[in-house]
């Protein structure tokens, strides 16, 4: 069987209620392996939020749960992170970063993470 993906996702919260957090879950109950990056400490299934900026390598997707006026404090890292592609999920849409992440060649979605997921196309 092939790896799965390898997914970052930015702006985990360990709070149940929050997209992020489901999303983490699903990707972990799909077998994808799952970075979570966030403001707050947590634990979401296997997967602890981390708070820094680690250094990852071989990242498939950068999913995106950061609104607009918050990613400035984010766009350095995830470029250096090199991801094939970053999801924007609704609410986090972005014209100006999606240009320049697309002039860095990586490709740009506008999708939710969740339905990708459970529509077997992520």
């Amino acid at each position: 069987m092939e790896p799965k993906k390898k997914t970052v996702v930015i702006g985990a919260s360990p709070n149940p209620a929050r997209y992020s957090h489901l999303a983490i879950e699903s990707l972990r109950g799909k077998g994808y392996e799952t970075r979570a990056i966030g403001l707050r400490n947590g634990l979401v299934k296997d997967v602890s939020i981390e708070t820094d900026m680690p250094a990852i390598d071989d990242v498939d997707t950068v999913t995106l749960y950061v609104g607009p006026r918050h990613q400035d404090y984010w766009k350095k890292y995830i470029h250096e992170l090199k991801p094939k592609r970053v999801i924007f999920n609704p609410g986090t849409e972005n014209a100006e970063f999606e240009s320049e992440l697309e002039k860095d060649g990586i490709e740009t979605e506008r999708a939710c993470t969740l339905v990708l997921l459970g529509s077997g196309v992520y």
